[in-house]
């Protein structure tokens, strides 16, 4: 396989650290079979790039994947469930023009210190599409209200290691409260576990960045680090 890597810029999570990327650089149409080869080894897509963090100086970017079999559930993520039994959740294989001003207010409300501030619909088709890979959306709906979606895709299907990846969540601000981000992830657990695929990939965990703290708490979970895959279940020292 070819690789490039990119020049240092400012790291869209630790304020302090330059970020460098390592990216996959063959021809496309061979994209779809190597990312199900790279995501298990801790590389992630974002629009049509695959990439891993490759900083000289820092190793706080580390990969998580959720063994939806195993998972078990919390007492808080049970009472998540238990609150939002009145929301409905769907499948949607093609983007809808309803997406985008979600994604818009979402943005504008919750990250206008981050990277995606502020949002475009160029920006957004750019991160969530690709030519490559046929993107999937999960839908949240209160009663007709779109009120949440979860960018999806699906890796090696029809394969023993087929997984969900978790590409990016956005939802309506008004639903805070209903904590709708931990809620997407448990149901496309849940849709894994129907799909009888193996994993979640939910990215990466970054050490010193509070707002990525959650993917810790999806238990057992599996971590990337020195070239493998460690778990870690509710009796193990969860590591920082």
């Amino acid at each position: 396989m070819k690789f490039g890597i990119t020049q240092s810029f400012s790291c869209s999570y630790l304020p302090d650290e330059q970020e460098q990327l390592l990216v996959y650089a063959e021809d496309s149409e061979l994209h779809t079979l190597r990312y199900s080869q790279l995501i298990q080894a801790g590389f992630r897509r974002s629009g049509e790039q695959i990439y891993r963090p490759h900083c000289p100086a820092c190793n706080a970017c580390k990969s998580i994947r959720i063994p939806v079999d195993n998972f078990i559930a919390s007492r808080s993520q049970k009472r998540i469930l238990k609150a939002n039994e009145g929301f409905k959740v769907q499948f949607s294989d093609s983007i809808k023009e309803t997406y985008f001003p979600l994604y818009e207010r979402y943005i504008n409300e919750r990250h206008s210190d981050g990277s995606m501030y502020p949002p475009s619909r160029t920006q957004f088709d750019n991160f969530v599409q690709s030519d490559w890979m046929k993107t999937h959306y999960l839908e949240a709906y209160d009663g007709d209200k779109l009120i949440a979606v979860a960018v999806t895709d699906i890796v090696d299907a029809n394969v023993p290691m087929s997984s969900l990846s978790a590409l990016y969540t956005f939802f309506d601000p008004d639903y805070a409260s209903a904590s709708l981000g931990t809620w997407m992830i448990l149901m496309q657990i849940m849709q894994a576990k129907q799909l009888d695929y193996r994993y979640l990939y939910l990215g990466y965990y970054v050490e010193g960045c509070n707002k990525m703290s959650y993917k810790h708490k999806f238990l057992p979970f599996e971590q990337f680090s020195d070239n493998q895959w460690h778990i870690f279940s509710k009796n193990s020292k969860i590591p920082t």
